[in-house]
Parts: structure tokens; sequence; C-alpha cells
């Protein structure tokens, strides 16, 4: 039996990331995986939907193009989206094998299950590591009356596994971060949407009112507008769509369904009770601050041990566990401290605290805010919506948290969230040096205009 430092079971982001860091440090390592290499992240998640969501852009951008002496218009086919986005998968695919291959990491393609602590069953074969990560995601939620049907009923993983079905009426159901951004999407890419939604979209994130309202006047400006508090009591499938019956008596006959009603840990084919890894009571892996579960040297990264399910998270957490693993103990997760994104009609990306959140923690927030609608680079892009938003604490200056709504608030957002929870934060914002014209400088700009209503000049310009 083979014999390993690390085994990690599941090759999405998170898993790829852990094994990639601890062979660089010097540790043996095999990584398992049981379909597609690069996990749901690469093959059907953040990778193809931010392909789409550029393609998705371009098109919404479009119709203001005449204002810049640019004639004609845009339109996008779903189809050929699909193909765009499966060779661009296929490309960093070949890339993360490829690289894996050269940095001498096992790779075992399989199921793998725990026969005990130390020990992972692949197919017939048995392979044995001091220590484990589980990193093996998620799966899609499917609210029980929604029967799956191949070219009706889908979900998220389904649509990127296989062409688009026949047919451009399509209902998406979900108001969540999933739903929010397939409603943009697939209604920028030739498709006509029935937004299927139990409440405003993203109502129960942590976003501010400001960002909200930002992202539903940009969805309703491209007519994209939610049918909230519905719920479908029926679900029909047809032999040419999908009917979907309501409570107040009203239908919809659409050509095929989008499920975006959120994901579930994968864990129920790890026999995890082999090797005495609990599980809570919705199937994640209990871990402990330094992501240990109840096996001290095994771990668990990711969607199946966060309810924040993002690659973002999951790449932390690589971080941290295998920053454990070398020395124990030695590295806290601090999910906190992950930038959040939305990919939508509007970018939205977070860190850390809001207001509320500083105050339940016995903080005093201060508040700056720099919008886009001046900013020169936002002017000459025909894309002044949004802001940045700064939250520190009023005593120390340490940053508590940040909001960044707008056009590559995806990319800004990482500039402020290096800082997060230093208490020299603002007084390195407030010194960097910025390229001009830029949306960055707003990051400065809410720094200054954080510090002169405040009072904090102290604490950001040392005077």
């Amino acid at each position: 039996m083979q014999q390993f430092d690390l085994i990690v079971i599941g090759s999405g982001p998170g898993g790829y990331r852990a094994a990639v860091l601890a062979t660089l440090r010097g540790l043996n390592v095999a990584i398992i995986e049981k379909a597609d290499w690069g996990g749901c992240c690469l093959n059907r998640g953040c990778v193809p939907k931010k392909d789409w969501h550029h393609t998705a852009q371009l098109v919404a951008h479009s119709k203001d193009f005449a204002e810049r002496g640019i004639t004609g218009t845009l339109s996008a086919d779903i189809h050929g989206a699909w193909d765009h986005q499966h060779k661009v998968v296929e490309n960093v695919r070949d890339s993360y094998t490829d690289y894996m291959k050269r940095l001498g990491i096992s790779a075992f393609t399989g199921s793998g299950q725990f026969v005990d602590a130390n020990t992972i069953a692949i197919t017939n074969e048995h392979i044995s590591g001091k220590n484990i990560i589980i990193a093996t995601g998620s799966s899609p939620y499917v609210p029980d009356n929604y029967p799956l049907t191949a070219g009706r009923v889908l979900t998220t993983d389904d649509l990127f596994d296989n062409p688009p079905p026949a047919g451009k009426r399509v209902a998406i159901v979900g108001s969540g971060v999933i739903g929010t951004e397939f409603a943009f999407i697939l209604s920028q890419l030739g498709c006509e949407v029935v937004w299927i939604a139990n409440s405003k979209p993203l109502a129960n994130s942590q976003y501010s009112a400001p960002a909200l309202k930002i992202l539903h006047e940009a969805l309703a400006k491209l007519d994209i507008i939610p049918r909230t508090r519905s719920r479908a009591q029926q679900v029909e499938v047809l032999a040419d769509g999908v009917k979907l019956s309501f409570a107040d008596g009203s239908n919809e006959t659409v050509d095929w369904v989008l499920l975006g009603s959120g994901r579930r840990p994968h864990t129920e084919a790890l026999n995890a009770e082999a090797a005495g890894v609990a599980l809570d009571s919705k199937g994640y892996v209990k871990v402990n601050a330094y992501l240990q579960t109840s096996i001290p040297h095994i771990y668990a990264i990711g969607d199946v041990a966060n309810s924040r399910m993002t690659a973002n998270q999951a790449l932390a957490d690589a971080s941290v566990a295998v920053a454990n693993i070398l020395a124990p103990k030695s590295r806290k997760q601090d999910v906190a401290a992950v930038p959040e994104l939305v990919y939508s009609a509007v970018e939205l990306g977070r860190i850390g605290m809001n207001e509320d959140e500083a105050e339940d923690n016995e903080l005093e927030p201060a508040v700056g805010f720099a919008a886009f609608e001046s900013n020169p680079r936002a002017l000459g892009q025909d894309d002044i919506n949004g802001f940045v938003r700064l939250i520190a604490d009023m005593d120390s200056g340490a940053l508590l948290g940040a909001e960044v709504v707008g056009a590559e608030a995806g990319e800004i957002i990482h500039a402020i969230a290096q800082q997060y929870g230093n208490e020299d934060a603002l007084a390195h914002f407030a010194s960097m040096f910025y390229n001009h014209p830029a949306r960055t400088e707003e990051i400065q700009n809410a720094t200054e205009t954080l510090a002169n209503k405040w009072g904090l000049s102290k604490q950001v310009f040392g005077a």
C-alpha cells in the first residue's frame, strides 16, 4: 500500500491548492478525483460562469454604444457561448493537470472512501496518509417539487456538463447569488428569463441597502425583474416544456428550468464514520478554527465544511490547512477576511463586517464613502454606477470591513482585502500611489473622506 504525507480528497480549487502548496513545501502528496479534474469551480462553476458573465456584459454595455459613436448592436447566442466556455475550461484543465504532473503529485481517479483514519479506498486500491484533507465540495440542492429531467429541469451543473437545451424561455429558480447571477447572464445570452424568487435578490446577504439598490436598478434597466414571494406549488414536465403552477392560481410555461436554489455539502460517499470524522445535522464536516475535524490529522476545507460555499473560501482554507499540517495550530481560519463576490448586472464585492456586526462586537464603526459617478475612469467607460465603502474602528482606525459595487469590484476588493484587520490600514491606503485615472483611486478618496468625517486624521495621516 502506497504511503503519503498528505492525501487530498477532491480536486476543486481548495483541494488543488492544498496539494500544490503541500508539494511545494516538500510533502509527498496524493490527490483523488472521482470525476473531472478541477471539480465544480473549473468545470461547471466559477470559471465557465465568469466566461459567460463577460459575454453578458459586452452585450449589456452595447446598448449604450451609440453615445460613443459606435453603430450597430450586439446579440449573443447561448449555444455559441457554451462552446466558448467549454474551450476555456479544457484549456485551464490541461494546464492544471500538467502542473500537477510536473510537481510530482500522485493523482488517483475514483471515489475516495475512508477505511479508517489513515486509509483511503479508491476502487480496488488502498492508500495511506499521515494527514488527510477532505475537499469533496458540494452538490446542487434540488427542491422536492422539481423533477430533474434532461433538457427540461436542470441544475447549474447540468447546464455546463451538456450544451443548453432547445428553447429560449427559461425559468430561473432562486434569489441568492446563483439565481441573481444567472438571471443577468442568461437574459443577455438570448434567453427570455422568468425569474422565480422567494425574496428580493440577495435579501439575505450582508450587502448594504445602497449596494442592493444599485443592483436592483441595474437589473430593472435590463427588464430583469424577479417574481418575488413566489414558489411553484406544482411542476409538470410536458412534451415541449415545463408548466409551473403557483399558489395564487397563476402559472408559467417555459421551455426549460434552471435551478439556482443553493448547494449541499458532498459527504455521503465518504464513509466518514469509518474514520471517526463527525458531521453536523446538515451534512457539513465539523471543523475547529484550524480546520481540523474530530480526528486531528484529518482536515476539511471549502464547501464541505463551510456554508459560504465559494471558491475564494476553499482557496483560503487550503492555505490554512496546509500551514497547520506543517506547523500544528499555527494559523486560524478567518472567514471575514475572504472576499465575497457577486457577478450580475453589476459586480458586488465585500469583506469583513458591516456596521451592525461591528456594533454587535461592541465596536464603534466609522464609514468612508466614495462614488464612481465623478471618477474619470468610470466616466470614460460610461459606467458610473457604484462606490467604494470602507468601515473602520473609531478608536484604533483598524479596517473592519469594506464594500465595492460596480465595474471591476472583483479586482478592487483584493487591494482592500490585503489590509483587512490591520490598524494601519487607513494610513496605508492614504499613502499608496495610484494609477490615474483608475477606479482604485476611490480607495484613497474613501479613506480621506472617512478621516475628515470622523476626525481620524491622526490615525490616517499621522498628524
